[in-house]
């Protein structure tokens, strides 16, 4: 029991620390406009990369899975509630695969 708790205290210290250090030590450093606005993308360009290849993968068909994304994009874009979004990205999904199947049974 004792090593499982200086394992967890050893891993809370070893992922705290890469996070506190550029904290302290960068703090009071001034960033020019251009390279504020520049990393005020990276959240958004992070989650595009992790979210754009489940998208495509989500689903059986790949048409599907577009057609669902680009409604929650569509909505995202107007600045639509994030359950909206993603509820409507799911029925769009639904739509697409219900009307497949009904025209091709």
């Amino acid at each position: 029991m004792d090593k499982l708790v200086l394992l967890i205290l050893g891993m809370t210290v070893v992922t705290y620390l890469p996070r506190l250090i550029p904290l302290a030590l960068l703090s009071n450093l001034k960033l020019p406009t251009f390279l504020k606005r520049i990393l005020g993308f990276i959240p958004y360009a992070a989650l595009s990369a992790l979210i754009f290849p489940a998208i495509l993968s989500s689903t059986s068909s790949t048409e599907s899975a577009v057609f669902g994304g680009s409604i929650a994009v569509i909505l995202a874009y107007f600045n639509t509630n994030l359950f909206l979004v993603v509820c409507s990205g799911i029925g769009g999904v639904l739509i697409w695969d219900l009307a497949l199947n009904n025209l091709f049974l």
